[in-house]
């Protein structure tokens, strides 16, 4: 990829995304940036829900949330969300709820990126809150392409928000 240092330390310094997953178009920044989290929130028009985050590796899920069944995350990568209890405080307060987080690593090539920071990722569906996801450049709401730092297209998504997997018991 011929921009990838540029947009991994954009990653690294807090910047607003519009990405590809294996599901939809996804918008996100660094999942430890309160400010940057902030901000997705304000785009979003939303503050009633939290954010999930893709993890940066599987060894980063286990160091941070408890998985009593290590196999349950052969799911991923995958279009899966699986909801995990913390063991660290690794992420902003809006990814966080009565101590759990959505966790993702979706298959695709933007993942990997994510993965070379070593950071994770906010990933929230590209459109303002209730809205119609974003599944080609032009569904993309002028307000938000306004307020965003950077915008990964490649080509139209057609599917659906990720499955959610309860792995807190």
């Amino acid at each position: 990829m011929e921009r990838k240092d540029e947009i991994i330390s954009a990653i690294k310094s807090g910047k607003i995304f519009i990405y590809p997953t294996d599901t939809i178009y996804g918008m996100g920044c660094d999942a430890t940036s309160e400010t940057a989290v902030q901000k997705i929130m304000e785009i979003k028009k939303r503050q009633d829900k939290v954010f999930s985050v893709i993890a940066p590796s599987k060894d980063w899920i286990l160091t941070n949330y408890i998985v009593l069944d290590e196999s349950k995350l052969d799911i991923l990568p995958g279009p899966y969300t699986v909801i995990l209890k913390q063991k660290n405080k690794m992420v902003s307060k809006e990814c966080v709820f009565e101590g759990t987080t959505g966790v993702r690593i979706p298959a695709n090539w933007f993942t990997d990126l994510i993965s070379e920071t070593g950071l994770p990722f906010v990933t929230t569906s590209a459109n303002i809150s209730g809205q119609k996801n974003m599944e080609k450049l032009e569904d993309l709401p002028k307000e938000i392409l306004e307020q965003v730092d950077y915008v990964i297209y490649d080509g139209p998504i057609v599917g659906k928000q990720s499955t959610r997997v309860d792995l807190t018991n």
